[in-house]
């Protein structure tokens, strides 16, 4: 026992001594590693390489969708801006609409930003709860597009007598990256939507948030005579 332990201390200190005795007996293990392991390695390797190809042709194939979707929004944009909204939702019998662009190219940058115009164009026209679906699937990273949309959403809630859906999403695009710009005016619709439904004390709330919040903004005058009307009204439901 001790003779054998004696020997692997020695071929340690080879190896560690010995660049050229660590590099043999590297490659010698690979090697037999290698041929011990050749059909797993080689899964392996298809494997990584199906993988990476396969990210490469996604990534192609998701720039190319992305590109013809942003050409057929061109027209669709045209149309809803110039308040041809038929024509923007569904196409011109050329050009695909706005709704058309949301299905086929979901996923895409494009395909969500027409989710975006569609869910304005349909609560143009008073088509509420389609509306409410299209802005529910957009998503944006630009924080005054998406608090934009939560209060659409709050307005096509509103519309089908959902007040305190409504009131919870006007909220929600009040705090979301609240800023003395567009805030008070979400907390104001929240307030309002609130008193549609009954709650005076949430609608006192939206307005307190306003007159303490956002003290310089435009809305505080007309928060501070909401908050007294809903004061009055919740004292009298007591």
């Amino acid at each position: 026992m001790a003779k054998e332990t004696v020997k692997k201390h020695n071929d340690f200190e080879e190896l560690v001594e010995n660049p050229d005795v660590l590099a043999d007996r590297l490659t010698t293990g690979s090697e037999d590693f290698v041929k011990k392991n050749k059909a797993t390695l080689l899964g392996v390797f298809i494997a990584i390489a199906a993988l990476i190809v396969g990210g490469f042709l996604y990534y192609n194939y998701r720039s190319t969708q992305n590109q013809e979707a942003q050409e057929a929004m061109f027209q669709a944009v045209y149309y809803f801006e110039s308040d041809s909204l038929d024509k923007a939702l569904n196409g011109d019998g050329q050009y695909d609409g706005l709704l058309s662009i949301a299905d086929e190219y979901s996923g895409t940058d494009a395909g969500n930003l027409a989710n975006f115009y569609a869910g304005v164009a349909l609560l143009k026209q008073g088509q509420f709860a389609e509306a409410y679906n299209h802005l529910e699937d957009f998503s944006s990273d630009d924080y005054l597009l998406q608090a934009r949309a939560y209060s659409l959403m709050g307005d096509a809630q509103l519309e089908q007598g959902k007040n305190q859906e409504a009131a919870n999403l006007y909220t929600k695009a009040a705090n979301h990256n609240a800023n003395p710009f567009f805030s008070p005016q979400y907390l104001m619709k929240a307030g309002i939507a609130y008193e549609a439904g009954n709650d005076y004390s949430g609608a006192v709330k939206a307005y307190d948030k306003i007159i303490s919040d956002f003290v310089a903004s435009a809305e505080v005058a007309d928060a501070r005579k909401y908050k007294a009307r809903a004061e009055a009204l919740a004292g009298g439901t007591n």
